[in-house]
């Protein structure tokens, strides 16, 4: 049973388990899921301040803390229990493209030329983890909630919001890998 859990698992499996978490937060305590607002519950929690955006009753979404919480701990178990220790399968093309850009050393999913403390000190790792880190956080503050609510809760309520954040989200990661992310890997 562990080998099985050890395997990669396909889209089809994983993606109803991941859509039925909707339905089930609905039905258990008419929850959304969502992963981005749980920051703004942890700043409300912890920092004492008079600042209008973290005055609320955040002890109403501390479920969201443990929900949060969980996934942690879920990725810390996979690590630690779960992982497959044989090298990660690359596409051949996509290996090919990315070693033009000098990215050839994966610790499993991670391309560690470009995702390492070492890379983080150059002007390539900076603006991809940094910049990029930034970016994310912002559009997700502006398009009031990240892929995952507006993608998976969003739409399966109707949300016509998060559709059009959904087709946003869509076109500017198009746009990142076939456009942006070689001109920054050129570097």
């Amino acid at each position: 049973m562990l080998e099985f859990l050890k395997q990669p698992w396909p889209w089809y499996v994983t993606g109803p388990l991941i859509g039925l978490t909707v339905p089930l937060l609905l039905i258990i305590g008419n929850k959304s899921f969502g992963i981005s607002s749980s920051l703004r519950h942890i700043c409300a929690s912890c920092i004492p301040a008079n600042i209008p955006f973290f005055k609320y009753d955040w002890k109403k979404e501390v479920w969201n803390l443990f929900f949060v919480f969980g996934i942690f701990l879920g990725g810390v178990v996979a690590i630690s229990l779960l992982s497959n220790p044989a090298p990660m399968e690359v596409n051949p093309k996509l290996a090919a493209e990315l070693a033009g850009y000098g990215i050839t050393n994966y610790n499993h999913l991670v391309p560690v030329d470009i995702m390492s403390w070492s890379s983080l000190f150059t002007l390539k790792g900076f603006i991809l983890m940094v910049v990029g880190g930034f970016l994310v956080g912002f559009g997700t503050r502006y398009a009031g909630g990240c892929t995952s609510g507006h993608a998976i809760m969003g739409l399966s309520n109707l949300q016509w919001p998060s559709l059009v954040a959904t087709i946003c989200f869509m076109i500017g990661g198009f746009a990142m890998a076939n456009f942006i992310l070689p001109f920054i890997l050129s570097l």
